[in-house]
């Protein structure tokens, strides 16, 4: 009877034992399994605080009269969810259509505006309108001046950002010109727009 007693003492404790070994293996996985949920939500949450940086960022450009010209304005560029919205608000301008382009470089120091250089276009592509199978990232198109000379334009697209750390959507750091005369859409490298009447800078 005694030995039996002994016997039955030592299955219980092994049984324990076993049993403990087994609740501590799963609280182990059970806290691996949360330490890596952890770290996959963190990486979750860095490329969310990167794109919600972003959005409703804003820059104000102003435009200085070009050539000899009067025109001058503003040009506000946001960044939403879907890309960047353009509202340019001018004045000075002749009646009629005018080019408006962003260029390569935010320089506006020259007289005739050539300071800004060619028209912004990272993937190499032809002079074209927005829209068709070519045409450069700088290409917006263009705007109408009233009799009093004045415009207003909203443009948006997804193949812009602001500050962002793509240098083929990227506009800060180039330049805003707006033309003498409305853009052809054919003529290459900058659809024939004429004198560049006025520049500012994204900056």
């Amino acid at each position: 009877m005694k030995k039996l007693t002994i016997a039955l003492m030592a299955f219980t404790i092994s049984l324990g034992m076993t049993s403990c070994k087994e609740e501590k293996k799963e609280d182990m996985q059970d806290e691996e399994m949360m330490e890596h949920s952890d770290h996959d939500g963190d990486h979750d949450h860095e490329d969310m605080d990167e794109t919600q940086l972003m959005i409703g960022k804003e820059l104000t450009v102003t435009l200085s009269a070009k050539s000899g010209s009067s025109a001058n304005g503003v040009i506000e560029f946001m960044q939403t969810e879907e890309g960047v919205v353009m509202e340019a608000d001018l004045s000075g301008l002749e009646p009629g259509p005018h080019a408006i382009h962003i260029h390569q470089n935010g320089d506006c120091s020259a007289e005739d505006g050539s300071s800004a250089g060619g028209h912004w276009d990272p993937t190499s592509e032809a002079h074209g309108k927005w829209g068709d199978e070519m045409h450069h990232s700088g290409d917006i198109g263009n705007l109408e001046a009233d009799e009093e000379g004045n415009a207003t334009l909203t443009f948006s697209t997804d193949k812009w950002c602001i500050s962002c750390d793509d240098d083929m959507k990227n506009i800060v750091g180039k330049g805003v010109i707006v033309h003498a005369k409305a853009d052809d859409f054919t003529s290459q490298p900058s659809g024939a727009a004429g004198a560049r009447v006025a520049c500012g800078v994204i900056e």
